[in-house]
């Protein structure tokens, strides 16, 4: 990797997911070379964003609504492969297609004012002075890791849903699932197959999701999110707002106990988990699917969190500074969002590089 000292560009952005890919995509379209007038960073070791780290047996038929990129469809996968490794090839398949010339593994460090209004850009490879910012840094990098009384006394394994291996580490196991999403029931209809014994665990009952779920119901959840991103608050997933779909795999489960909701325990023992009325519950596994949060703290210099504790965004601009748009957050975290914002961010951008003279 050629390091350097500063190199000036128009526009950087940071992660080369869903998001990042789109707006690298419509910064091409808009007539922008990368390399030259914009580039895109990556950590990640290769392409497919997140994707390439999720377990193997999450294949890409029980992936829900993955949304083509734009310009390119994903057509012909089989749905019986991971989807780490039909995402992966399709991403890399598109960066080569059209010439994104992602560098990668880049490490973002800060993102910091710099001279002449310029951001300044800080990363292992160097720094970047450029006049605006897209963000599509998601969250797989923030696991969201809950705090109970006990939890460094367990005696057993615990693990988040970003390390989690598949169904086969957990035979003979006791298991306790925490967390109500499509994650923590995807990872508990699994287990429940060859595990001793299964425990689902929720802060809240879960809501289950009858029949078609369409436009209407759509934006109405996207707008729900929307609204706490407007108001400084932090972003929610759509998903938390839409319900679990009740697919027959789930129908199965429920019939079968597997789906039996137990209340949040009110702390962790070394053998296991109790609750305030008495009851425990031993285990040799918790699986910690709890989600993820936004993973931002690059963007901590330039102050743009509000007191709730969000960065507050009107379309993807930041509106403490309308150089930085984020995409892939909160309404646009969805596959078809952070295409859409994508473009929106793109739009916004090049208005702004058209306004202020270089």
């Amino acid at each position: 990797m050629n390091n350097f000292g500063t190199r000036e560009l128009d526009v950087v952005v940071i992660g080369a997911g869903q998001a990042g890919l789109s707006a690298a995509y419509h910064l091409r379209r808009a007539g922008l070379d990368p390399d030259r007038d914009f580039v895109v960073l990556d950590h990640a070791p290769r392409p497919g964003g997140a994707w390439q780290f999720r377990w193997p047996s999450l294949t890409y038929g029980k992936v829900h609504g993955m949304h083509s990129l734009p310009g390119m469809e994903l057509t012909g996968a089989d749905g019986s492969r991971p989807s780490s490794e039909v995402i992966g090839a399709y991403f890399d398949a598109y960066e080569n297609r059209f010439g994104l010339r992602v560098h990668r593994p880049v490490e973002v460090s800060a993102v910091r004012d710099g001279e002449d209004g310029r951001l300044l850009v800080e990363t292992s490879e160097g720094t970047y002075a450029t006049r605006a910012l897209i963000n599509a840094t998601g969250t797989w990098d923030r696991p969201f890791w809950p705090r109970y009384p006990g939890q460094e006394m367990f005696r057993g394994r615990q693990l988040h849903t970003a390390s989690y291996p598949g169904p086969e580490e957990f035979a003979g196991l006791r298991v306790v699932v925490v967390g109500g999403g499509a994650s923590g029931t995807q990872h508990l209809m699994e287990i429940a197959e060859v595990a001793a014994e299964t425990y689902w665990v929720t802060r809240r009952p879960p809501v289950f999701r009858d029949g078609p779920f369409g436009e209407e119901e759509g934006r109405a959840a996207v707008a729900m999110v929307e609204e706490r991103v407007r108001r400084g608050l932090p972003p929610q997933s759509v998903v938390s707002v839409t319900g679990l779909p009740l697919s027959d795999a789930v129908r199965r489960a429920r019939e079968q106990g597997v789906l039996d909701r137990l209340p949040m325990f009110e702390r962790i023992t070394p053998d296991g988990v109790a609750w305030s009325d008495g009851r425990t519950v031993d285990a040799d596994v918790i699986l910690w699917a709890t989600g993820f949060r936004a993973a931002v703290d690059h963007l901590a210099p330039l102050k743009l969190r509000e007191p709730g504790g969000g960065i507050r965004v009107e379309g993807t601009r930041a509106v403490r500074d309308p150089r930085i748009h984020l995409v892939g957050y909160g309404p646009s975290a969805s596959t078809i969002g952070a295409n859409r914002a994508g473009r929106q961010a793109v739009r916004s951008v090049t208005r702004l590089l058209d306004s202020v003279p270089v």
